[in-house]
């Protein structure tokens, strides 16, 4: 009987979610590099000469080939024409070769460089994409910023072709299971990457009390070698499920450009990737900033030097009574014995109670924003196993626009109006509110687009959405540094003129216009939201249904 059952590794739980978890480390190590340098836009200011325009500049060009050269369209038909385990490798291997070339341009061994120079004389004019205002460079940009954004735009590469390999291979592992439930647990551990780096990228910068930008680069380095290394033993397993069931992604049902007029005429498709890069526009360009926004808004004093607080073993505690939250909050979903189930919850949030007092007592912005992905560490499966059971994915997206119209708004006029602990109090609430609207939208959008399209072009479908989604994520970045500059003149003008030290600059801006564009963005969102609402109950779409039936 049992070996009727258990025909190949997709029938076996624990295979499945061995799968499951090497995709999702490697997407934990990518989702740590993506923002490296976020929680240290302050020291980039000082130690490079990054002002907010150029460091916008380069945190866009992330998505850059994506977007205008089309990569992520490529990615896709490779995805439907080569399968999930060869496109993972290649996948890392990208990413793991511009993430060496963003170290480098960041290095001290790259300053009085001849390659240096060439980026300071050349890439100051690009013709048509400067015609447009769409390029990535512009004159006076910074050479390290220029070859930083090099080395970006290849990761980045990499790092969408990741994200639609994964998404693909969910499918793969978990059709007619518990997908929702795959996807939103894979989530919650990629978003633990946005934790860890909001710790260790400061942590790793100021090492031994001298400040070294590329140090935190260099850790980023690390793991994505550790990602390309999960990315081949899932090569290994998937390899070893087509051989048990037949299956041949690269032969069978090959990829034909006319597939994609059924992703294209699809309204539910459509409705679908507009609220996708709507909502995705106001929280990945928001992480780029949002240290740098809690320090121009909170009072931050640094403890005493000698004290436990200022230390670095700190950070390593810090480190851990976080994953402890994250473990025991994800470990909860999965009890059936409701005294285990209670007792892990009660863990998790005394855990969490004590990671933020211990934030409050390092009076450290990096601190406090880490916090962003552990509540949704802990919903986020809940949220997937009711889309799976119970379905409600369209109100799911609805829900996930109010909170996050709600966090903007509070971010931009609430929080400056407190100080002391209150601020930080109200800082703490809104990023864990935030984190819980970035786990209802996974949890109910990735799951239903096998709902959209056929299945052998998932591939395709999953590439689209994604390459819409970069344009807000090329452009949005890039627009918060303008917005940043041009609402901000005072400090313009003083860092020109000399009359303000960069230290002194980078925590003075004034957030409040770029906060209320993310908030028009999620309004925008909302809009399409109910929208599709409408649309999937009268063309019966199926967003509304569970997965499970």
């Amino acid at each position: 009987m049992t070996q009727t059952i258990q025909k190949t590794l997709r029938d076996s739980a624990a295979m499945r979610w061995t799968a499951l978890l090497l995709l999702a480390l490697a997407m934990f190590c990518s989702y740590i590099f993506m923002d490296i340098l976020s929680p240290i836009k302050d020291l980039m200011l000082s130690e490079r000469g990054w002002d907010s325009t150029a460091f916008g500049t380069m945190q866009g060009a992330e998505v850059f080939l994506n977007v205008f050269a089309f990569f992520l369209i490529f990615a896709g038909i490779i995805l439907d024409k080569m399968g999930v385990r060869f496109t993972a490798v290649l996948s890392a291997v990208v990413m793991l070769v511009g993430a060496v070339i963003k170290w480098y341009a960041v290095s001290d061994g790259f300053v009085g460089t001849g390659l240096e120079q060439w980026f300071t004389d050349n890439l100051n004019y690009i013709p048509l994409f400067d015609e447009l205002g769409v390029s990535p460079f512009y004159s006076g940009m910074p050479a390290s910023a220029k070859f930083a954004a090099c080395g970006f735009m290849i990761f980045g590469c990499g790092c969408e072709m990741a994200g639609i390999t994964v998404s693909r291979g969910i499918v793969k592992w978990f059709k007619g299971r518990e997908m929702a439930l795959a996807m939103g647990s894979e989530m919650a551990l990629a978003r633990l990457g946005v934790a860890t780096c909001m710790i260790f990228s400061p942590y790793f910068a100021r090492l031994g009390g001298q400040v070294s930008v590329s140090r935190s680069v260099a850790f980023g380095v690390v793991l994505m070698c550790i990602a390309l290394i999960m990315t081949i033993v899932y090569f290994v397993m998937d390899r070893k499920l087509d051989s048990q069931t037949g299956e041949a992604e690269e032969k069978d049902d090959p990829f034909k450009i006319s597939d994609l007029g059924q992703i294209l005429t699809s309204s539910g498709f459509w409705l679908v990737a507009l609220l996708c890069v709507l909502y995705y526009s106001a929280i990945f360009p928001f992480q780029k900033y949002a240290v740098n926004m809690l320090q121009c808004n909170l009072t931050l004093e640094a403890p005493a030097a000698d004290s436990f607080w200022a230390g670095s073993s700190v950070t390593i505690v810090q480190y851990i009574i976080m994953l402890v939250v994250a473990a025991a909050g994800f470990a909860s979903n999965f009890q059936k014995n409701k005294m285990a189930k209670y007792c892990l919850l009660g863990v998790s949030i005394v855990a969490l109670i004590t990671y933020c007092y211990m934030g409050y007592m390092r009076q450290s912005a990096e601190a406090i924003f880490a916090v962003f992905p552990l509540l949704a560490v802990l919903i986020t499966p809940i949220l997937g196993s009711y889309v799976d059971h119970k379905g409600k994915a369209a109100s799911m997206l609805i829900l996930g626009s109010l909170l996050l119209i709600g966090c903007h708004l509070t971010f931009a006029f609430v929080l400056p109006q407190f100080t002391g602990a209150g601020a930080v109090i109200v800082a703490y609430i809104t990023i864990l509110v935030l984190g819980s609207s970035f786990s209802l939208v996974p949890a109910s959008l990735w799951p239903s687009v096998p709902k959209l399209v056929d299945a052998k072009i998932i591939g395709s479908a999953y590439a689209l959405i994604f390459w819409i989604q970069n344009i807000g994520l090329w452009l949005f970045p890039l627009l918060i540094g303008k917005v940043l500059d041009a609402t901000n003149p005072d400090i313009v003008n003083g860092l020109a003129a000399k009359t303000i030290t960069p230290e002194e600059a980078a925590v003075q801006y004034n957030y409040t216009a770029p906060l209320v564009m993310l908030a028009g963005l999620g309004v925008a969102a909302l809009l399409i939201g109910l929208v599709l609402k409408v649309v999937d109950k009268k063309k019966n779409l199926g967003l509304e249904e569970p997965n499970i039936k």
